[in-house]
């Protein structure tokens, strides 16, 4: 029998912007997985949930923010690099979002990013690459 190693997982991620074009990122708790990395709000889709649903929860779950709007920009693939890995499918929406920041345990910090500033963040998830992807497409 198969296991969901040998099968792709489905994962929403968030580009939101500030009045400034920063894009927020947030740091992963140390205990987490990928910990003390930065990475865009997302995560898993839950089975039975649409990603429009998805997007929203985690962005409320992450950040405490409530997304007034998404729309779907593209898709990118997380190919395993070893065994031990896992295959993501991500798709990226661009979302406004209102509210006050609130972390959830997921995270430690949050900060808003410039496109110039990328390069002083350790960013999990190629999500660094995603965000370039959009820049280039939104300028």
């Amino acid at each position: 029998m198969e296991t969901l190693k040998h099968h792709p997982l489905l994962a929403v991620r968030a580009i939101i912007q500030n009045e400034a074009k920063e894009i927020l990122l947030l740091k992963r708790a140390s205990k987490d997985a990928y910990g003390d990395m930065w990475c865009l709000p997302g995560g898993k889709v839950d089975f039975g949930q649409t990603a429009e649903e998805a997007i929203v929860r985690e962005i409320q779950e992450e950040t405490s923010l409530i997304c007034s709007s998404s729309e779907f920009l593209f898709y990118k693939d997380g190919l395993p690099q070893n065994p031990d890995e896992n295959h993501y499918l991500t798709l990226y929406f661009y979302c406004q979002a209102d509210g006050t920041i609130e972390l959830n345990e997921e995270s430690s910090e949050f900060a808003w990013v410039g496109l110039e500033e990328l390069g002083k963040y350790d960013i999990a998830f190629n999500n660094d690459d995603a965000i370039k992807s959009f820049r280039e497409d939104h300028l």
